[in-house]
């Protein structure tokens, strides 16, 4: 039975006979010496990957979108590899809708075109006839009133006038219907811009059906924010989250251990992890990150925790068959010496910063300060104060009212 074991055991049978009512309990103490130590603290961490691309569903514009096949969550896949194909029906009847309304429109732009045509067809005659009689109208207004009767000239000057008012008016109705055939022509090739530019949308949309990886990696769905992940039929939308494909090759594993055991873990610290059940696959690396404060990780439970990292190495993951969601065993080795001094901390007492043992003397006890070192949640390193052979109290005796209330204010012990 190790060393420390013992001790405790030991303090709790002395608590124990004090119960019993049986005489004074002498205090349990612990002799200080000089011996192979590991402070560590355990805990399970997941698996991820500290480079992981968003996949989303392929498309455009929120399109409706019905998954036919997807590879399983979890697959190992390589660059460019299909992981998802797609249906979407709502896409090819709004492209079929698309071509309709372009044959509408190129009916309606030909109808246009020969209404305007027609049009000009019929001023052109009308203004060929009123040239005409208008030269017949000026020559007889233009000669000489001996030859030809009054009346007759007067009538030619009127009819000269009234052709000529009629030239002038439909010269005008040309322009306009010129204006206005062009400016209809117009709104029509617009609108045919308009389902042009949808048709194309349409196509391309309905040419982006397959979700392939953009780099090697493990494919991982994401969940909806009713908690579902995709499966085959389900109906998505485009540029929605599908998944994310981690980088096998950027690993890390993330801890979160509670503030009381994670006081003495420093970024440096020795990470030895292995997956639950399998201690032959472990693998040694240090911890790269250590959050600087703790925080609840659940607002039912008020217990805070320190979140930190540690990278996998990718030959190592590799050669395991590690994959990025996977739970990990963790153990953070914060001091491992072969000849170091150390004290249980129920034997230490901390006061304004300061560490305090309680050193026997005689048949006391006096208090003595320490410099201690890295602090494990059971026991602590002394670097100053102590000796080799000195003993410290752990539990004073039943009577000892003094020391017992000592003991009691110690918080960080």
């Amino acid at each position: 039975m190790p060393r420390r074991f013992r001790t405790w055991a030991a303090a709790l049978a002395l608590v124990a006979l004090a119960g019993c009512g049986s005489d004074a309990v002498p205090p349990a103490t612990e002799t200080v010496r000089v011996d192979a130590v590991l402070l560590s603290v355990a805990g399970e961490g997941e698996l991820k990957s500290s480079k992981a691309t968003t996949l989303l569903v392929p498309g455009n514009q929120w399109a409706r979108r019905q998954l036919e096949w997807m590879l399983p969550e979890g697959s190992q896949v390589e660059k460019d590899e299909l992981l998802a194909r797609f249906t979407a029906e709502a896409g090819e009847v709004d492209l079929a809708q698309a071509m309709v309304d372009l044959q509408r429109n190129a009916l309606a732009r030909a109808a246009k075109e020969g209404e305007l045509a027609t049009t000009r067809g019929r001023v052109s005659v009308d203004l060929s006839q009123v040239a005409m009689q208008l030269g017949i109208a000026e020559r007889y207004a233009g000669a000489d009133i001996t030859a030809i009767a009054r009346n007759q000239v007067l009538d030619a000057v009127q009819d000269a006038e009234y052709l000529g008012d009629k030239r002038d008016t439909l010269r005008w109705r040309q322009a306009q219907s010129d204006s206005r055939g062009g400016a209809e022509l117009a709104v029509l090739d617009a609108q045919r811009a308009t389902i042009d530019l949808k048709a194309d949308t349409q196509r391309e949309d309905l040419a982006a059906l397959e979700l392939r990886a953009p780099h090697a990696g493990v494919l991982m769905l994401s969940t909806n924010w009713m908690g579902d992940k995709p499966s085959v039929g389900t109906t998505l939308r485009a540029g929605f989250e599908f998944g994310i494909l981690p980088d096998t090759g950027s690993l890390e594993v993330e801890l979160a251990l509670p503030q009381l055991q994670a006081q003495g873990v420093r970024v440096g610290n020795a990470v030895e992890v292995f997956p639950p059940g399998h201690p032959e696959q472990k693998v040694v690396t240090e911890l790269a990150w250590v959050a600087s404060a703790a925080k609840a990780l659940d607002r039912g439970n008020p217990v805070k925790y320190v979140s930190m990292k540690a990278p996998i190495p990718a030959d190592a993951a590799k050669t395991f068959g590690w994959v990025p969601g996977q739970t990990l065993e963790a153990r953070v080795v914060l001091l491992r010496d072969d000849s170091a001094l150390t004290v249980p901390n129920v034997a230490v007492r901390s006061e304004a910063g300061k560490h305090y043992v309680q050193v026997r003397d005689g048949d006391a006890f006096v208090r003595r300060e320490v410099e201690l070192g890295v602090r494990g949640s059971a026991r602590s390193e002394v670097l100053g104060g102590l000796q080799a052979g000195e003993e410290v109290l752990l539990v004073a005796a039943a009577d000892d009212t003094e020391d017992t209330e000592d003991t009691d204010k110690d918080a960080d012990a």
